[in-house]
């Protein structure tokens, strides 16, 4: 396969940092404004040197999380940009506005941002299913349209979910990975949940995780590690953030108060700020120079499920994004 060409190493890399220091890299954090892209973020901007930008759909919670990690971290260099990942438009405004706004070299990539609908299946204005599009598609014409820009060595991370492993039992429908245009519009799908709207949309999530997986999978063996690493996460169970926000009014009221106590009861249930923290180290930490194409829970390298690891239908979802994304599959 074609590896893809990154600029050398830049020379101020080694430059000692000071608080005073002009940041030398950038990290752009997709859903960086709350949740657990907002405690990725304020991890992360503890160190000066990073030039931070939090790529939001929301412009006034953004402003909001840009102002709170500027107080909490005493890095003046964070920003918001605008990202709405359910529009494919959109995700190329922000990769040309980010290249042309002269920021220190791009070192970091985290595609965090993460819906679920339930209630009933929403669609793009070009038909694509919303989870589907939000948490795969989105992400993956994203990574492809910086990877030009990304200044070795840097770090892709793909936020995923132990949801998408039917051995963990996470209580979600497991995936079904058919059809690319199955998953971009699951009613076409003749195995498609009808009965069960509810349900559908459950499965619609989980297997947009199993795609993260293999994207980060398929990123990983195209590319070159000693210049740029890929890899996926999950953070767990975060009861308390803002992904049960189109369910029903118990099962919010349970997600915010109730289940924040079953952490202590069961395995991989954590906050955002421990997650948070996890993630920033999957990005920054020197012990993780050169890993890639891995699946962590938490800080835990374990093994995905077996279906994340087929390299056949790999290469179908790779090939069947870049035509729904309008990039070829090079």
């Amino acid at each position: 396969m074609n590896k893809v060409r990154l600029p050398s190493q830049d020379k101020d890399r080694k430059r000692p940092v000071t608080a005073s220091s002009s940041p030398s890299r950038t990290a752009v954090i997709t859903g960086g404004n709350n949740g657990l892209g907002l405690e990725t973020a304020r991890a992360i901007g503890r160190d000066p040197s990073w030039h931070l930008v939090l790529a939001c759909r929301d412009p006034g919670r953004a402003a909001a999380a840009v102002a709170d990690l500027k107080q909490s971290t005493g890095n003046p260099n964070i920003e918001a940009r605008a990202l709405d990942l359910l529009a494919n438009a959109s995700v190329r405004a922000f990769a040309d506005g980010l290249r042309g706004a002269g920021l220190p070299p791009l070192r970091l990539l985290i595609c965090n941002a993460g819906i679920q609908f339930v209630a009933q299946m929403r669609f793009n204005e070009a038909g694509v299913e919303g989870t589907f599009q939000t948490n795969h598609l989105g992400h993956y014409l994203l990574a492809r349209l910086l990877l030009p820009d990304l200044a070795a060595p840097a770090r892709i991370l793909l936020v995923a979910s132990g949801t998408h492993d039917p051995r963990q039992k996470t209580g979600l429908p497991e995936p079904r990975f058919t059809a690319v245009e199955y998953l971009a519009n699951p009613p076409a799908d003749p195995a498609f949940d009808r009965d069960d709207p509810g349900k559908a949309g459950r499965r619609a999530y989980s297997t947009s995780k199993l795609c993260n997986i293999m994207t980060a999978y398929e990123l990983a063996r195209r590319l070159d590690p000693a210049k740029v690493t890929v890899n996926a996460f999950d953070p767990g169970l975060m009861p308390g953030s803002g992904l049960a926000r189109d369910y029903g009014f118990v099962m919010r009221l349970a997600w915010k108060f109730i289940l924040p106590a079953a952490r202590l009861f069961i395995r991989n249930v954590n906050t955002t700020q421990i997650s948070g923290k996890a993630l920033a180290n999957l990005a920054t930490a020197q012990r993780y120079a050169g890993v890639t194409g891995r699946y962590f829970e938490g800080e835990k390298d374990i093994p995905s499920s077996d279906l994340s690891y087929d390299r056949e239908k790999s290469a179908l979802l790779w090939a069947g994004s870049a035509a729904l994304a309008g990039l070829d599959a090079a």
